[in-house]
């Protein structure tokens, strides 16, 4: 006789097993890892090594050679003669900062009252919160190398560029492009498609708007033009491909302000690399990632000017907790940034 039971479908289920809820977290991760990649920028922007083990890693700099005429009869050994290049070595260390986390707690009670999924929206928050911490760190850090000094003896410093305008107007924000191109060119930085430069959203869609006949030419398809009014975007501007963030914003928080409120910094607790260290690099003043970027209107570069190592890259992780009746759900990553080539590092400054 039947009892009125029913054998239901659980979504959450692998192959009908007991844990019901294991599809549900494996969405909840790839929500986190999707909303990370959605919202970074600077993640296929600049230098990027994993490491398995250690707490940092060493890149190597090499200095460039020089070339001579010959004299017939002359030795090319001996060093009194000049023929021989004297290439110079340095190294730059990326060390690992502490692992970052993003976290909540659902409790079970909330979800069952709750009439609307609220997982996969704190999934992207998640996501979104840690993508932000790590553009803005990172940019940064590129900020950090366009004043910087040359790593090798000899070799060519970071390159900032200093307006003396609010770079608010397509004019301004186009002549501060083509300047940048043209000393990433005297700094012998590589122009191969990769360079690159980050702007305000206020700033990108000035350049749209405006109907000044170099940009005109760049979103004309009719002109040999490669961008798209109708879209929106502009994909390159004096060889650099153009991007947006609202994350640049936050880089140009004064010091101050970033030391009062970590919001949208993050406190240096737990950084490891002196980017902006005055102790560590003679020509800035600063902490960790941190410095007085009031000034920064935007940044440019290539992507051998900064470095980041990871030890961690972003994981997540959750955990029931029955003393508490609810689920923890953390991502996390542990990774350190850095400059490697100052020359191919640049701002536009205000």
């Amino acid at each position: 006789m039947a009892n009125g039971n029913t054998a239901p479908s659980r979504l959450g289920a692998i192959n009908g097993a007991s844990d019901k809820d294991a599809l549900f977290l494996k969405v909840f991760a790839n929500e986190i890892l999707t909303t990370f990649d959605e919202f970074n920028v600077m993640k296929d922007l600049h230098t990027i090594r994993t490491i398995s083990s250690g707490k940092s890693a060493q890149f190597p700099v090499t200095g460039t050679a020089t070339a001579k005429y010959h004299t017939p009869g002359q030795s090319i050994i001996d060093s009194g003669n000049s023929y021989l290049s004297d290439i110079k070595h340095a190294e730059r260390v990326i060390t690992i900062d502490d692992v970052l986390v993003s976290s909540t707690f659902i409790a079970n009670i909330d979800e069952l009252k709750n009439h609307y999924d609220v997982r996969s929206i704190y999934a992207k928050e998640l996501g979104k919160a840690l993508a932000k911490r790590f553009d803005i760190a990172t940019m940064k850090t590129l900020a950090g190398g366009a004043r910087q000094t040359a790593t090798i003896t000899g070799g060519k410093a970071g390159v900032s560029t200093n307006h003396g305008t609010a770079l608010d107007t397509a004019p301004e924000i186009i002549d501060a492009l083509y300047t940048i191109a043209r000393k990433l060119d005297e700094n012998d930085v590589p122009d191969d498609g990769s360079r690159f430069a980050i702007l305000t959203p206020t700033q990108y869609y000035k350049l749209i708007t405006s109907d000044n006949s170099a940009i005109s030419l760049a979103t004309n398809r009719d002109a040999g033009g490669v961008g798209n009014i109708a879209t929106g975007r502009i994909p390159m501007v004096a060889g650099l491909n153009i991007f947006k963030s609202n994350h640049l914003v936050d880089v140009a928080v004064a010091l101050a302000a970033q030391e009062q409120n970590d919001d949208n910094s993050g406190s240096n607790t737990g950084v490891n690399n002196a980017v902006h260290d005055s102790d560590s690099n003679g020509t800035l003043d600063g902490d960790g990632y941190n410095a007085d970027l009031s000034d920064t209107g935007f940044l440019a570069g290539h992507p051998s000017g900064i470095g980041t190592v990871k030890l961690l890259d972003l994981a997540t992780e959750s955990d029931y907790s029955v003393a508490h009746q609810g689920t923890l759900f953390v991502a996390k990553y542990a990774m350190g940034h850095n400059v490697l080539r100052p020359e191919a590092c640049a701002e536009a400054r205000l």
